[in-house]
């Protein structure tokens, strides 16, 4: 994965719109943050599924850059004072903080349809076919909607100020932040055609690698700086929100992190092809330390 940032990233402008144009200030602020970077872990993931089931790569990059757009349009939403009101993203100003409130939301739903533009386009069909795009259409919908990532939103705004039970927490986490990195799994996999089998063990270990991933947020945001991370420390404290180091402490949450990260490798057995890369990104995300 030493050179997939590089390549994803200039293929990924490939499906935003020319600035060029009378919404200018639309355009700039979607490459604002586009271009803050982050870890890019789910388009990475989509990746390396497509080539683990030998697929073409060619056609795991629009299915990719699907997935980060509907990444980036959560993350400028999520900023917005109406969600969790932060002023800065990956070290940087928030969207709404340099374009506004309307703009930033506004870039968010751009986002948000351009991704299902990316997933039917005519690259996504020559090189994944029609079958594949539909699949993934279908599949990002489904964990990124109402029952996915934007039911976990909810759930996580209705959770503040009071004390949340740790099933409610595990959907949460399991919505708002593993539905996506499952998602990329999954149609990592139907970029190259793999069979069911395939789809269902990537799609465990996204679950496992998405719900650790939470959990080390949340051992961050309560031991870590904001220079550290980029982004406001202690927002969870502040804002009174039950989270699992609140109910199990940090110790507890970092045993968990390793029993899901050593799930989500147990998974890959069914894979044929090396799996070293896959194994390996999973342990980098539960030692992330921002």
């Amino acid at each position: 994965m030493d050179n997939f940032t590089e390549y994803f990233e200039q293929e990924l402008y490939s499906f935003v719109p020319s600035n060029e144009c009378s919404e200018k200030v639309l355009i700039d602020s979607i490459n604002y943050s586009i271009e803050a970077g982050g870890k890019r872990v789910r388009p990475r993931l989509v990746y390396e599924f497509n080539k683990i089931c030998g697929g073409n790569p060619d056609a795991a990059i629009p299915f990719a850059a699907a997935v980060e757009m509907i990444h980036t349009y959560s993350l400028i939403h999520d900023d917005l004072p109406c969600m969790d009101d932060d002023d800065l993203r990956r070290g940087k100003p928030s969207n709404h903080k340099v374009y506004g409130e309307d703009i930033a939301l506004l870039a968010g739903d751009a986002l948000l349809t351009m991704a299902f533009e990316a997933l039917t386009s005519d690259k996504a069909v020559i090189f994944a076919g029609d079958t594949a795009c539909r699949r993934a259409v279908n599949t990002l919908a489904k964990y990124a909607g109402a029952n996915g990532m934007v039911g976990g939103q909810v759930i996580d705004l209705i959770s503040e100020d009071r004390e949340v039970p740790l099933e409610l927490i595990r959907e949460m986490d399991y919505k708002k932040t593993a539905c996506l990195i499952k998602a990329a799994c999954e149609l990592g996999c139907i970029s190259a055609g793999a069979e069911k089998a395939k789809r269902l063990a990537a799609a465990r270990y996204g679950e496992c690698i998405g719900i650790a991933f939470q959990i080390q947020d949340d051992i961050l945001d309560c031991t870590s700086t904001d220079e550290q991370l980029g982004k406001p420390a202690g927002s969870d404290w502040d804002n009174m929100k039950s989270t699992y180091v609140s109910h199990l402490g940090v110790e507890k949450c970092r045993e968990l992190v390793i029993e899901l990260t050593d799930s989500a490798i147990a998974s890959l057995s069914v894979f044929e092809e090396d799996a070293e890369e896959l194994k390996r990104f999973a342990l980098d995300l539960a030692h992330r330390t921002k």
